[in-house]
């Protein structure tokens, strides 16, 4: 349709001229729609490898976004954990906000567990080498393609990075048997977790949709979303361990635990209420160009990435 409309727009242009139109105004007009007309045209045609919308759908461009990540004392950027465009985004927004805030940058992740910190201090701080912190930190698989440049980074300017997520053997553990369970821990294996008793709303939807997901298994307890918990809580013990005011933390999660501002992001709200928290949710889409009502509040901004994107694994 907008290739015959362009070529009738042509026709009447050629006409205009043809039968030398004195109507200057019109003739403008006509002139700006030529122009402007194989820009709507080739739309069609422009792959776009990600789009960006505001929480209620509008679109946006990159350097919005940045500008307020830039007043946020924490970022939540929520990835899919196998999208490129995702983890690409991520260590260019990081880079940005390392020329605004530069030493007063703290990044933060779910990839690792805050029994490793040691380790990734140790690493950062020229301590031990690359190969013994590959080897020890129980990386997740495409640590390489995804991570490792975010760790970089920060060891390359000196910035603190949060193993901010609880020790998976404990949230293993709790899906089977609950927080209760926790309550046995050695002094030493609390202080790798949220401090106990840990606070817990069922009736959070991110929660309660858990337990309502088709097909989950008929084994799955009130306990499932129980270890979904216990990973939030202690990601935001952890960050508010080390946001202090003046400083900005970036933190990287899987998307669902900072979608609508619940999760981690809910737990962080009961530590510290009057922080200026972004969210950025990724998702992918067949269509790009419009967000669907499904992905509308996900978060402040959305990341929609087409729904065959190459995936990292």
């Amino acid at each position: 349709m907008p290739d015959l409309i362009l070529v009738s727009l042509i026709e009447a242009f050629i006409v205009c001229y043809a039968l030398n139109f004195k109507n200057i105004i019109m003739k403008k007009l006509l002139i700006l729609i030529f122009l402007a007309f194989p820009i709507i045209g080739l739309q069609a045609q422009d792959k776009k490898a990600y789009q960006l919308y505001t929480g209620e759908g509008i679109p946006v461009i990159y350097s919005e976004m940045l500008k307020n990540s830039q007043l946020a004392d924490i970022v939540f950027f929520g990835e899919l954990h196998n999208n490129p465009i995702a983890h690409w985004l991520q260590l260019e927004l990081t880079q940005d906000l390392f020329e605004n805030k530069k030493q007063d940058l703290i990044l933060s992740a779910e990839m690792f567990e805050s029994d490793n910190q040691l380790i990734l201090d140790e690493y950062l701080n020229d301590i031990i080498p690359e190969s013994r912190f590959e080897a020890e930190c129980r990386l997740w698989p495409n640590y390489k393609t995804d991570y490792k440049p975010l760790v970089q980074f920060a060891k390359e300017n000196g910035l603190q990075f949060v193993a901010a997520n609880v020790p998976r053997r404990y949230a293993n553990i709790v899906s089977k048997k609950g927080f209760e369970i926790l309550d046995s821990l050695s002094l030493e294996g609390k202080s790798y977790i949220t401090p106990l008793p840990i606070e817990y709303d069922p009736t959070v939807p991110c929660y309660k949709a858990m337990l309502e997901m088709e097909g989950m298994p008929a084994h799955v307890t009130e306990n499932l979303p129980k270890a979904q918990a216990v990973k939030d809580a202690t990601m935001a013990h952890f960050i508010n361990k080390y946001f202090l005011t003046g400083k900005q933390i970036i933190h990287f999660n899987g998307a669902y635990h900072s979608n609508n501002h619940e999760g981690t992001v809910w737990y962080m709200n009961q530590y510290l209420p009057r922080l200026n928290i972004q969210v950025i949710s990724t998702v992918t889409q067949e269509d790009i160009y419009n967000l669907e009502k499904g992905n509308m509040g996900l978060g402040d901004y959305i990341l929609v990435v087409p729904e065959n994107m190459t995936k990292t694994y």
